[in-house]
């Protein structure tokens, strides 16, 4: 039976260090060794929580159960937000699986369990091998953050001759930059100021925008997609100046309370408001292949994987001084 340390969340706000015994590997169980795990802003909702933290883990294959298939001992592997699925309705049979009614997701299943800790117990259906050329370091991040921002640029297609804006340089924005520039869009970034404009820039923005303050805003283009990586909603009615028709909004963080957007534009101009979530298995593979050929890779500070280590990473992020997404190392 596989036991390993965890990190859990305290009611304290303090990650406590914990101990996981999981029963003898059955069917396709994989456990894995950790070496890195992704701090994403959505540990932040569960750090209160008595549950294992993260969902960005990458590691090493030490045991597998005895239905497993491809992958072998020693392998790199890497998961993200979902770990199970019933397989068999529709929308796992369309390759959805992401939205089957008994999905086994991050803070709702396997709480005894994440990504921070020594190891971790996964189907390998829901690994992802690693490519040689790609470190831990940086698939970490890639796990959940890199899939959320690809899954609304990939299940949703873009064209390269659409214009995608971007709103925010953060932990999903500077990935979003870098993957639509990679895909042949014009990228034009929307920031709160000039701060970050150099780094927008080099990242693959064609053009950037400081909104902070201002009155009307004016882009070279009219956007196609707009990518919300802010959590706080903007103020649409700034934003609705700038779009095309038919242009689509995708809102990828977490905000409490309701989307709220002008009637008259969104009925006007046909604009759309597209819920995305964390990228399925075979956009998740996908993604995991563009980051690689491409060299896309997150801008980061690491952590060693610690009570010390994690709650400092915590700290950092919720300050807003992550740049920008942490890695916590074992």
């Amino acid at each position: 039976m596989p036991t390993f340390t965890v990190y859990k969340g305290h009611e304290s706000g303090k990650v406590v260090k914990s101990t996981t015994t999981r029963p003898d590997l059955t069917r396709d169980e994989v456990f894995v060794k950790i070496t890195a795990s992704g701090l994403c802003g959505t540990d932040l909702h569960y750090h209160t929580s008595d549950m294992g933290l993260g969902h960005e883990g990458v590691g090493t294959v030490q045991e597998l159960g005895p239905e497993t298939t491809h992958l072998k001992v020693g392998d790199r592997v890497g998961w993200g937000y979902e770990h199970n699925s019933c397989g068999h309705c529709q929308q796992c049979l369309k390759g959805n699986e992401i939205f089957c009614a008994e999905r086994a997701m991050y803070g709702y299943a396997d709480k005894d369990q994440g990504s921070m800790g020594e190891g971790a117990v996964w189907r390998e259906a829901f690994l992802f091998k690693i490519p040689d050329t790609m470190s831990d370091e940086v698939a970490a991040p890639l796990m959940c953050g890199g899939a959320t921002v690809f899954n609304a640029l990939h299940q949703f297609p873009i064209e390269a001759s659409d214009t995608v804006a971007v709103m925010g340089v953060g932990g999903l924005g500077h990935l979003a930059i870098q993957f639509a520039a990679k895909m042949g869009c014009e990228v034009i970034v929307l920031s709160g100021s000039d701060a970050k404009k150099d780094e927008a820039m080099s990242l693959g923005a064609s053009e950037f925008i400081a909104m902070k303050g201002a009155k009307e805003i004016k882009t070279s283009r009219p956007i196609d997609r707009l990518i919300v990586t802010t959590s706080a909603q903007p103020d649409w009615n700034l934003l609705t100046q700038v779009l095309a028709p038919n242009a689509v909004i995708y809102p990828l963080s977490v905000d409490e309370g309701n989307f709220s957007i002008p009637y008259m534009p969104l009925l006007l101009n046909g604009l759309r408001v597209q819920g995305s979530l964390v990228a399925s298995r075979y956009i998740h593979q996908r993604m995991i292949a563009f980051a690689d050929l491409h060299q896309i890779k997150p801008i980061l500070e690491k952590f060693p994987m610690s009570e010390e280590g994690i709650n400092s990473a915590i700290k950092k992020l919720q300050d807003g001084k992550m740049r920008y997404r942490g890695v916590l190392l074992n």
